[in-house]
């Protein structure tokens, strides 16, 4: 697995790239396989031309909306010992 900041401004970390990829546990980190590193422009400056790696860039970066999500808060149970 490999990491990329967002701070590239890379097509990995774009809105408009359709790769396959997740969500680094560094902020604003991406992760990719790099066996599996391509992915098509969808509506950016290489628009449906090409499949983009993680180098590619434009002047159409959008940061991937993922990478603003807030972090999913882990299931924990209630403390038994808490008063009602």
């Amino acid at each position: 697995m490999a990491t990329q900041s967002a701070d590239r401004k890379r097509c990995l970390s774009c809105q408009h790239w359709g790769g396959e990829r997740s969500v680094g546990a560094e902020p604003d980190t991406v992760d990719y396989l790099e066996h599996n590193d391509r992915g098509t422009c969808n509506d950016g400056g290489w628009h449906g031309s090409s499949r983009c790696g993680p180098r590619n860039a434009c002047g159409h970066w959008l940061k991937w909306i993922a990478l603003d999500m807030p972090a999913a808060e882990p299931d924990t149970p209630p403390d038994a010992t808490a008063a009602p």
